[in-house]
């Protein structure tokens, strides 16, 4: 076969693979293993927004809808980030898309040419880099310092004459830190100095513990040079909708749009509808999911540390990101086949010696996966 494409052969397979589908086998083999490895919120949708998307399916909201999104949700999605997120912007600057990631492939796409480079700040959620390669351009990694992980000066010795963008993630996925308004402000200047653009990723944003969120592009004038990733998925539990928006420079938000007209078209029109009542309805259910995973986070730190582990702040998201001492793809070998607990490491994220735990999971089964880790950690 002659016609694959060199560009796609070159992206590697996710790291996370061999651990998620030897777990799975195992699971289908009646082994009992307590899965900790996936970001995914374990509560239902609100119900309100669950009813918004079947009245709309009701009402016949089951045709095509404009590429960028129902004029409702961009709508609903401005008044949300200048309201909350200081962004200045307006409903022309947004576009509804099928998931976060979907949002960041199309910026990718909509921005890079091939030979461009990307800053990527590790440790790093995994798809930034194959979004990146997808679109022919290649990633310079930055290792932050550990276990704090914020950003400081010596991120100006990866700015070279290629440089075209520069990606941040706050709260953070895999660590759950969330960068200080002195790493912000830093990549601020690093942008407005070298004339580049920033992605920042924000859809961890609603479940902060103790620390206040702030947006990249509310500093200065970062909304004409960010764009804004956020979505549905990890705050209102809605991870299987696929519903995500960007925020960006009408430049940008142009080419993201024909991107998405000629491959999906555009986000499912019913779905949109349940993104509209997420925004503008009721926000306490995400204030008692935020309050369950600060009570969840609250025991892992405690346990990991008894145990002895070091774990990086973990000020954001849901993840406990745990120090090892060793290969951590082989120490998360260990837990899965003699712990059977299962949990990602960190090499998947360019992480390595670092572990990504989710408390995504119900208490009582936290304390089951914990007490097993104790266990292996007391034998080995």
């Amino acid at each position: 076969m002659r016609a694959l494409s060199e560009k796609v052969g070159a992206v590697a397979p996710s790291a996370t693979i061999e651990i998620s589908d030897a777990a799975k086998r195992m699971k289908r083999e009646g082994i009992d293993v307590i899965s900790l490895s996936i970001g995914e919120p374990d509560f239902d949708t609100p119900e309100h927004i669950v009813q918004a998307c079947c009245d709309a399916m009701k009402r016949g909201e089951t045709h095509y809808a404009p590429s960028n999104g129902i004029p409702e949700l961009l709508h609903a999605v401005a008044e949300k980030c200048w309201t909350e997120n200081r962004i200045p912007c307006g409903p022309e600057q947004v576009i509804a898309t099928c998931g976060a990631k979907s949002a960041i492939y199309e910026v990718m796409q909509a921005c890079l040419n091939p030979g461009d480079e990307v800053i990527l700040p590790d440790p790093a959620w995994v798809s930034y880099e194959p979004c990146v390669q997808m679109a022919g351009a290649r990633v310079v990694h930055h290792l932050m310092d550990e276990p704090d992980f914020q950003i400081d000066d010596s991120i100006l010795e990866r700015v070279g004459q290629k440089t075209r963008m520069i990606v941040v993630n706050s709260p953070s996925n895999p660590a759950g830190t969330v960068l200080s308004n002195a790493s912000l402000k830093l990549v601020a200047d690093l942008c407005e100095d070298y004339d580049l653009l920033a992605l920042s990723d924000e859809i961890y944003e609603k479940l902060v513990y103790g620390r206040e969120h702030h947006s990249l592009a509310s500093i200065g004038d970062m909304a004409e040079r960010t764009i804004t990733i956020n979505g549905f998925s990890k705050a209102y539990a809605m991870t299987g909708w696929r519903l995500g928006y960007a925020v960006a420079p009408l430049p940008v938000l142009r080419q993201m749009v024909k991107v998405q007209q000629h491959s999906v078209s555009h986000p499912t029109t019913f779905v949109m509808w349940g993104g509209v009542a997420a925004l503008t309805g009721d926000q306490s259910c995400v204030e008692a999911m935020r309050q369950e995973f600060e009570r969840r986070r609250m025991y892992m730190l405690d346990e990991f540390g008894s145990m002895g582990y070091t774990v990086a702040p973990p000020d954001g998201a849901f993840y406990a990101f745990v120090k090892v001492e060793g290969d951590d793809m082989a120490i998360a070998r260990e837990w899965l086949n003699e712990a059977h607990v299962a949990a990602t490491p960190g090499t998947a994220f360019n992480a390595p010696g670092w572990m990504r735990v989710s408390y995504a999971a119900s208490l009582e089964t936290l304390k089951e996966a914990m007490h097993r880790i104790r266990l292996w950690k007391n034998t080995n």
